[in-house]
């Protein structure tokens, strides 16, 4: 415990952030980690408990005391080995994690929860800018040859942790680039994908090899143009395990009057125009919001995404619905602690700019010469059904309103894995689409094929993700070697 009364001592310092009108001007990161004597400071705050329920609330269960006390210390280089022994990616996580770890700090039962993802922020950037984080080569070989399939933060784990006990990984990737919806979901103003490229630096020093444009399927299936086909059988026959790492990629669709209008699209196609564009690429035909009322449906991330994204266009409006009802504002701690909390949350993409709504549903998209002019909603209220005690919607009459729309994005989730890719593995489902397989081993009912992150457990958090990968890992080494000294 680095200072006894540092929880009562000191306050909860936010990492500073560049101004919306300075930000909204570029792609780049703008939130600044903290300095080396404020990261001290805010370690000091944490109260080194009996029972640190930050462990458990944090899913790849981080040594969280135990670096804030290495960084009150000034320890840095302890700190990020610390880190790193239960997390491959910190500078990820430190980055677009919710934090589950800060609803389950101890201190958050009565004040602000310690500041635990801007000091894994300041731990691992330091380390880089230190050279400390450098490739860890196996001693030897061990002759084994893994495929993984998504280059996503779970297969990337999950190949890193591989190839350091000496198997052979490749991994396959259906896009030109390595790094799954790291690269193509998360707009470059929350992760630069310098620091995805400088991890795959790594990887490849410790031996990974990429295959990025390679589809994983059958031959007669449809894909883009530019694209390696590789059958599943294909693999199974050059290597000696395969683990399928690819994301929940089917999104959730609005089946209303109106959606096949020009002007109604995907979240995720239009994030990933730009983080193409971003990175360079010339793109014939760019989805932009410039000059247009945009109407992002769905409350999440992906649509908190949308409106960041939609503003630094240069947008007229920018307006954002949510089928369910507002959240309180504060949650009620001795009821829900150490548990992740239902509260209203406010990213930084609607601090830059937008109208929020909730309880709204969309009765229909309405246009003219084929493209969307408007969107048809009407406010809906809940309740709970009596004879089954499951919560149900009505909408309430002499609600209907109408809002301009020129580009409405449908943020509303993804329901499954690309379902052909599964058909082509021949894998058994669990009842939601996904591949069914336990977390004990993650094994298929495919021999030697393991699945693991969102394909397995369904649309989910990175931290989630390098959890489900990390632990695959293990179970795989285990299968090729008998036994295993990979943690879980």
């Amino acid at each position: 415990m680095g200072k006894i009364t540092g929880f009562m001592e000191y306050q909860r310092l936010h990492e500073a952030v560049e101004a919306p009108q300075k930000r909204l001007k570029n792609w780049r990161e703008f939130v600044m980690r903290l300095d080396d004597g404020s990261a001290k400071i805010q370690a000091a705050r944490c109260m080194d408990c009996g029972i640190p329920f930050c462990h458990n609330g944090c899913p790849v269960n981080n040594l969280i005391p135990d670096w804030n006390d290495l960084v009150y210390n000034q320890d840095w280089r302890r700190a990020i080995d610390s880190l790193h022994s239960t997390n491959n990616f910190p500078e990820f996580t430190g980055r677009i994690c919710p934090a589950p770890c800060e609803a389950a700090c101890t201190l958050n039962i009565n004040n602000d929860a310690v500041g635990i993802k801007s000091i894994e922020h300041a731990i691992i950037d330091k380390a880089w800018e230190e050279g400390w984080v450098v490739p860890q080569v196996p001693a030897r070989k061990t002759g084994k040859k893994v495929a993984v399939v998504g280059s996503g933060p779970s297969g990337l784990a999950c190949a890193q942790q591989l190839a350091r006990v000496g198997h052979s990984v490749t991994v396959f990737e259906k896009s030109d680039r390595i790094g799954g919806l790291l690269r193509y979901g998360i707009p470059d103003f929350k992760l630069e994908k310098s620091q995805i490229d400088r991890r795959i630096a790594q990887m490849e020093a410790e031996g990974v090899e990429f295959a990025p444009s390679t589809y994983i399927g059958n031959q007669d299936d449809p894909v883009a143009d530019g694209l390696t086909v590789r059958t599943p059988q294909s693999l199974l026959e050059e290597f000696d395990a395969v683990v399928m790492t690819g994301g929940s990629e089917t999104p959730r669709d609005l089946p209303v009057p109106g959606r096949e209008l020009d002007g109604v699209y995907f979240a995720m196609d239009f994030l990933r125009q730009q983080n193409k564009a971003v990175a360079g690429d010339r793109l014939t035909k760019q989805t932009l919001a410039k000059g247009k009322h945009v109407v992002v449906i769905g409350g999440g991330d992906t649509g908190s995404d949308c409106v960041g994204t939609s503003n630094r266009h240069g947008a007229l409006s920018v307006t954002q619905f949510e089928l369910m009802p507002q959240p309180p504002e504060s949650e009620n701690k001795p009821l829900v602690w150490p548990y992740w909390p239902l509260k209203l949350r406010t990213s930084s993409s609607h601090e830059e700019g937008c109208e929020r709504d909730w309880a709204v549903t969309t009765k229909a998209l309405v246009g003219s010469n084929g493209k969307v002019e408007k969107l048809v909603g009407a406010r809906v209220e809940w309740f709970t059904d009596e004879a089954t005690g499951q919560m149900k919607m009505r909408e309430i009459e002499g609600s209907e309103f109408e809002i301009k729309a020129d580009l409405v994005l449908l943020a509303m989730g993804f329901v499954s894995p690309v379902q052909k890719v599964l058909d082509a593995f021949g894998v058994e489902r669990d009842a939601r689409g996904n591949v069914r397989a336990n977390t004990d081993d993650y094994r298929t009912s495919v021999d030697k094929v393991f699945a693991a992150g969102d394909m397995r457990r369904g649309q989910s958090l990175v931290v989630w993700a390098i959890r489900e990968g990390r632990q695959c890992a293990r179970s795989v080494d285990e299968y090729l070697m008998g036994e295993s000294d990979l943690p879980r």
